[in-house]
């Protein structure tokens, strides 16, 4: 079939969107659940049915819709720039989790609003469209849900996938899926991506090479995170002029090595403080647990207490106060990293005058991780003791860190012609307005 020739609904699509149907009370049982659990209102859990719980904005409207906290906060610096350009537009994220609302609430741009999304059968995807009858569509990185872009395409919504990351299973599991890949890539009229090897995978996977554009990551051109400068005065008082290093976002089986290198640099630095930000607040008592059980001290914000003078670990178990971390000490190790989680975005530590160690599972950012250490903006290490040896190398050489920590500024102020160019771009693809 030519590329030129437009892509036609596949026997998968429609065992797709007849499974969907048949899925949907339970599906629905479980997003339902989890929401109320949350202590969500009624109303704003009927908009996983496209029940909008809010009314649609006069004037254009473009619609984000990511997955979850890192997608959604990724693109409010876009909305403000977009909503700068184009003052008349009003704006709709829409994001599946509980904790992305609720970041997102304290951050909203201007003319801006948050929903749940439909599930992805007929019927609720049909009534949120018909109510909030978007005039661009903008999916960010991998949330695909096809019979969202299918209808919302149909209906005469021109469609973007921007910031588009694939990984390498899920392009192989496509590769397999030909019609149905090239089908669902068709829906959009603009693929932007993260880089060159996502463009060269979506262009394999049967999307027509006119509309891929590569681009950067969008995360690295958001705005800074948020910095609360009571918090930041109040914990720098009580630790004083010792050192600290950061170790955020950490997950499970990652703990226990940030502690051990935690161990090792005290042998050399006695008065070093660890401030610790695991990825997941909730899990604050378990990492308590750790930090007791390898015979530190510790701190625990999430129960009101401050840092001491002896305190040897400040545990950060608390929810959108990482931008005040980073603000407090710009030697950072990201989670994520020490296991083959993935890893976290770079960009924020960055954003905030950081340098940045990684562990080697950064998979999700390996070309960026790959640029930032050969411009030595990042150091990566595999172990407890190469933490260690990272973390009293950028202590003890003030000199070297501070270059680090420029070629990471360096690399984060090329990001802003980048995102100009994507503003323009999905502004140019914004219809009249609808009669």
């Amino acid at each position: 079939m030519s590329s030129d020739t437009p892509a036609r609904p596949t026997l998968l699509y429609s065992l797709y969107c007849g499974a969907s149907a048949l899925i949907a009370p339970f599906a629905w049982r479980k997003v339902a659940a989890k929401l109320r659990n949350y202590g969500l209102p009624e109303k704003r859990v009927r908009e996983r049915l496209g029940h909008a719980s809010l009314p649609r904005p006069s004037g254009r409207l473009i619609w984000f819709h990511a997955a979850s906290v890192g997608e959604s906060l990724s693109v409010l610096t876009l909305i403000k720039r977009m909503g700068e350009q184009a003052p008349e537009a009003e704006f709709l994220i829409t994001s599946g989790t509980p904790t992305s609302a609720e970041l997102i609430a304290k951050r909203m741009p201007p003319r801006c609003r948050h929903q749940f999304p439909p599930l992805d059968t007929a019927a609720a995807v049909d009534r949120f469209l018909a109510h909030w009858r978007p005039d661009l569509g903008v999916f960010v990185e991998s949330e695909l849900w096809p019979q969202m872009l299918v209808r919302a395409r149909k209906g005469g919504c021109p469609l973007v996938l921007l910031n588009a990351r694939l990984s390498d299973r899920s392009v192989e599991g496509w590769k397999k899926r030909p019609e149905t890949a090239r089908y669902i890539l068709d829906q959009f009229d603009l693929l932007v991506t993260q880089n060159q090897k996502t463009a060269a995978n979506l262009q394999a996977m049967g999307a027509a090479a006119g509309r891929i554009r590569p681009g950067s990551n969008l995360k690295a051109a958001s705005a800074p995170l948020p910095v609360d400068p009571d918090s930041l005065g109040k914990v720098r008082g009580n630790i004083g002029a010792r050192p600290v290093w950061v170790a955020s976002s950490t997950h499970e089986g990652e703990e226990e090595i940030v502690l051990q290198a935690h161990k090792l640099l005290l042998k050399q630095h006695p008065d070093l403080c660890l401030l610790l930000a695991p990825r997941h607040p909730e899990r604050g008592s378990t990492v308590e647990t750790l930090v007791k059980d390898a015979g530190l001290s510790c701190a625990r914000r999430s129960k009101g207490v401050m840092p001491g003078t002896a305190t040897q670990v400040y545990l950060a178990d608390t929810l959108g106060e990482v931008g005040t971390w980073y603000a407090l000490c710009p030697l950072v190790f990201l989670g994520g990293s020490l296991r083959e989680i993935g890893g976290h975005n770079p960009f924020e530590p960055m954003q905030a005058g950081a340098a940045v160690i990684t562990g080697t599972g950064h998979y999700n950012f390996a070309e960026t991780y790959a640029e930032l250490t050969a411009a030595g903006a990042a150091a990566e290490v595999r172990s407890a003791a190469d933490l260690a040896d990272q973390v009293a190398q950028w202590l003890e050489q003030p000199e070297t860190f501070q270059a680090a920590r420029d070629a990471a500024g360096q690399f984060i102020s090329r990001q802003s012609d980048q995102l100009d160019k994507t503003v323009d771009a999905l502004l140019a693809l914004l219809p009249a307005r609808r009669p």
